[in-house]
């Protein structure tokens, strides 16, 4: 059997392997966009209230006016975490593409030094079979000349 038959199963499985990682990939790029999203949301709140002047008439409405962007602030440090987390799963699934992608460039590569190979063979085998054709060809033309001679 060929050897470049041999590899087709690895191949392909080294193509699906990956497509799945770039499926994964998109997919955490899409949950960066969204916490980048968020985050840049909560960014505009938070701005848009410290800003805002709201007359506070009383201890107790500074209190919770104070309250309030203090859970603002930590809904945004836990944002800004979540987004450092998943722009680093970002990383990682790249790379991981890119191992997938070199392991399925060498297999290709081996793939197609083997077919060269095979083809060259082919090539040697049919020349081999003119080659001796030829040889018989020119036996007989010669044994037919030597006959004609013989009977001349």
């Amino acid at each position: 059997m060929m050897q470049s038959r041999r590899i087709d199963p690895l191949l392909r499985r080294a193509q699906e392997t990956e497509d799945a990682v770039a499926r994964e990939l998109a997919e955490r790029q899409q949950a960066l966009s969204a916490h980048e999203s968020r985050l840049e949301e909560l960014r505009g709140y938070m701005e848009e209230y410290a800003n805002s002047q709201m007359a506070a008439t009383s201890p107790a409405q500074l209190a919770n006016r104070r309250a309030f962007l203090d859970r603002l602030d930590s809904a945004l440090q836990q944002q800004l975490q979540n987004v450092d987390r998943s722009r680093a799963n970002v990383d990682i699934q790249r790379d991981r593409l890119l191992l997938a992608s070199r392991d399925k460039q060498v297999l290709e590569q081996l793939a197609a030094s083997y077919r060269v190979q095979e083809h060259q063979v082919i090539e040697r085998r049919q020349q081999r079979e003119m080659d001796d054709l030829g040889a018989r060809r020119s036996r007989l033309a010669m044994l037919a000349a030597q006959e004609e001679d013989g009977n001349a």
